[in-house]
């Protein structure tokens, strides 16, 4: 498998983004791809925040909430995923498979040995991140989730196939000006810190395969393992949830999220951020307190 690497210097003062890189290597069935990952708090905390972040951004996405996990004695654990952010970029888009991404996941928590987990998760972030517990229950506490939805082969919205073809037909993404659309309050750094992974094309065949691998038709990769995991987070879940629905999302706004919420066993009213978009981890601030709050971390 041929990978690129994002050159260091492409990460260098962006805004609002003290936290150090680390890496690991040689995860199982991933030999010659480095992970990389934000790693924040007390190693021996009693408690983790797993941050999952999705198409087409990384773990500077968290930048707003992860202070506010680390000031309750914390750890926080934020991964870039394989071809976004700092971690190696495979070059081919069909290297990149549902299976791929969330094998890596579990291999990841392994290797960590994370436990005491509170899942925070978004977009694929979400598709990927709610499967996991299937294989891991234990490890797993509390949920926060945001506009995210698990993909059962139950068809596309109109808003999702437009999407879907836009990617398929632009190779050359314009990352930053996607997740600024619906983000409006972003600077022109924070737009290019989004943009910072990806010098050119080459390296963006894992955001141009997302789309493409949304589970949205039965038989496509993932629905089996989804399935499983409908039927766990309504059936075995017995930890603390948490919602969180950017309302402004075309996609997987209110409705995804109404829906998402039915099949959360025991999870509470939603807080709604009126204004926020598709990308709502952009109000982080208000949710990470919202949730801390919840949970009975803060006062």
């Amino acid at each position: 498998m041929d990978v690129v690497r994002t050159p260091d210097e492409r990460f260098e003062n962006l805004p609002n983004w003290p936290f150090a890189a680390n890496y690991v290597e040689g995860l199982d069935g991933y030999d010659g791809i480095r992970v990389a990952y934000v790693d924040e708090g007390p190693k021996d905390a009693d408690r983790v925040f797993l941050c999952l972040h999705g198409e087409p951004s990384w773990s500077y996405l968290y930048r707003r909430m992860i202070p506010h996990f680390v000031a309750t004695g914390a750890r926080v654990i934020a991964p870039d995923l394989i071809g976004f952010g700092r971690s190696d970029k495979p070059v081919k888009d069909n290297d990149y498979t549902f299976h791929f991404h969330r094998n890596m996941l579990l291999r990841f928590i392994e290797t960590l040995d994370l436990r005491n987990i509170t899942l925070v998760c978004q977009d694929w972030g979400g598709l990927l991140g709610l499967t996991l517990p299937v294989d891991m229950k234990d490890r797993f506490k509390r949920l926060i989730v945001m506009n995210t939805a698990i993909a059962t082969g139950m068809g596309a919205s109109k808003g999702f196939v437009a999407w879907r073809d836009y990617v398929a037909n632009t190779p050359n993404l314009p990352i930053g000006r996607i997740i600024a659309r619906g983000t409006p309050h972003l600077s022109e750094e924070e737009i290019a810190a989004y943009d910072a992974p990806f010098p050119d094309d080459e390296y963006k065949a894992g955001a141009r395969r997302f789309p493409a691998l949304v589970m949205t038709d039965p038989g496509m990769e993932g629905i089996e393992t989804s399935k499983r995991a409908a039927a766990f987070w309504s059936n075995d879940w017995e930890g603390e949830s948490f919602m969180a629905i950017g309302m402004q999302d075309p996609v997987l706004g209110p409705p995804a999220m109404q829906m998402l919420r039915g099949l959360i066993k025991g999870c509470p009213e939603p807080l709604e951020i009126a204004d926020g978009g598709h990308f709502v981890q952009e109000w982080g601030d208000e949710i990470a307190i919202a949730a801390l709050k919840h949970f009975g971390d803060i006062d």
